[in-house]
């Protein structure tokens, strides 16, 4: 038995289109198999949600930028380039102030230790933020992402 070629549900062998999502089909003799497209399965919230997992949302921002199946979702792309932006500002923080601080006398200077507090602390917020559904701007970084879009 053919399944349609976007969706997956069943068809007959006669149908030019899906009765599920409209879907033109290919010629009837030629074998039809259920497509398997990883990203199909990704939501644009739960793609948002993860673009700002603390230090690992880089990844899923990255995809979602370069994915076809978001390139129409502003919300979606929003949401990944802040939170690239985000993940840019703990790598600025990491490489360009900790070690700028090691050259005081005084080692222990606990600025750099607050800045990476509150870095985490803005991802943790844009996380609840984008779990509610809501598309929270911040301050400099939102000014960004919304330059990018």
């Amino acid at each position: 038995m053919p399944f349609c070629t976007r969706c997956g549900v069943e068809a007959q062998s006669a149908d030019h289109f899906c009765r599920k999502c409209g879907a033109r089909q290919p010629i009837s003799g030629a074998p039809r198999y259920p497509t398997s497209n990883p990203s199909s399965s990704l939501s644009p919230r739960a793609a948002s949600i993860l673009s700002y997992v603390p230090w690992l949302g880089w990844i899923a921002a990255i995809y979602v930028l370069a994915s076809v199946e978001f390139r129409q979702d502003r919300d979606a792309r929003f949401h990944a380039y802040q939170g690239l932006y985000l993940f840019v500002a703990w790598l600025v923080v990491d490489w360009a102030i900790t070690p700028w601080f090691q050259w005081l006398p005084g080692r222990g200077s606990p600025i750099e230790g607050l800045l990476h507090l509150f870095l985490l602390g803005l991802w943790i917020f844009m996380l609840i933020k984008t779990w509610g559904g809501e598309r929270y701007a911040l301050p400099i970084v939102g000014e960004l992402a919304e330059r990018s879009l």
